[in-house]
């Protein structure tokens, strides 16, 4: 594939290439370029994880990482993105990882007009509350490595959802691979639209019976306007949508918990549990960049690049 920006066209195939690929990568696999690949990523959001996770992939796999600080760029000067990524072309980068707060800001990227010349491969590090697929896919190697398998799964994602696009790309993908998913949290960060992919239930009819547990973040950055943030508690989130000890407690021996971060502690997550022996938020981590790798190698194969095996 040429640009990998979202997990709407991945079949069970595909994702079953990437996980594998992700192991081989995780088991120390390198590729072969046909030439020196310059990348670069472009944050203009804050982001820690997946930054960090994507600059790791991209050096261990040869690439030259280009630096990038939208603080200190023409954007500020009102350039476009277009045009930010038309300079990147022209000066010989090869591929971009961008997050951006505009759903599907990739579009004028990936098909540009027959009147521009914009060839870059873009991998999409996150797009407003639309999509995360590095997110999703390192998510399902996780799952895939504890259980081997997504069908006939039972997996709850409790939170703030409407906001999520990491919650949206998951839902969307593991439905298609079988999984059974179940929501839970406020109701008003709920949409009846995502009945097309599992059943709302109350978090503690849920915790007994699921075998992966999907905490969300809160994001009080995207709720400006909502009037149920100047009413937020921290603690009675944590009571009724939140993991509590006693909720942990009450978790299937071989149930798993994840979050994509950057954790509220004792909001989403009991603080004392983030580590815990069900938790896997570190191994999302680890995962993170060798699910990287793969889609990495996804583009730079579409684009003549390199891939192969050494």
């Amino acid at each position: 594939m040429k640009h990998f920006v979202s997990v709407d066209n991945l079949d069970e195939t595909k994702v079953l290439e990437l996980i594998k690929r992700a192991q081989y990568f995780k088991n120390g696999g390198q590729i072969n370029l046909t030439r020196a690949v310059y990348c670069v990523n472009m944050f203009f959001e804050d982001s820690t994880r997946t930054h960090t996770s994507f600059e790791m992939a991209e050096r261990k796999l040869g690439l030259n990482v280009l630096s990038f600080d939208p603080k200190q760029s023409s954007v500020n000067k009102g350039e476009t993105l277009y045009d930010t990524l038309l300079t990147m072309d022209a000066l010989g980068v090869d591929l971009a990882v961008i997050r951006h707060s505009e759903n599907e800001y990739y579009q004028e990227l990936i098909t540009p007009s027959a009147d521009k010349t914009l060839d870059i491969g873009i991998l999409n590090g996150g797009d407003g509350s639309g999509q995360h697929p590095s997110q999703c896919l390192l998510d399902l190697l996780t799952i895939y490595e504890e259980f081997g398998e997504f069908a006939g799964l039972k997996i709850a994602i409790v939170g703030d959802i409407t906001n999520s696009r990491v919650a949206k790309s998951n839902m969307e993908l593991l439905h298609r691979l079988g999984a059974k998913l179940f929501f839970s949290g406020p109701e008003y960060w709920y949409s009846e639209a995502f009945e097309r992919y599992g059943e709302y239930r109350p978090l503690d009819e849920l915790v007994a019976e699921i075998d992966v547990l999907m905490l969300l973040r809160v994001q009080h950055e995207r709720h400006q306007g909502d009037q149920n943030e100047l009413v937020f508690s921290p603690q009675k989130y944590h009571q009724e949508f939140g993991l509590t000890k006693e909720r942990y407690q009450k978790l299937k021996a071989d149930a798993i918990i994840m979050h994509p971060g950057p954790i509220n502690r004792d909001v989403e997550f009991a603080s004392e549990l983030v580590e815990s022996k069900k938790s896997r938020f570190k191994a999302q981590m680890q995962n993170g960049v060798f699910m990287r790798m793969a889609m990495l190698e996804q583009v730079l194969k579409g684009r003549g690049l390199g891939g192969e095996n050494k």
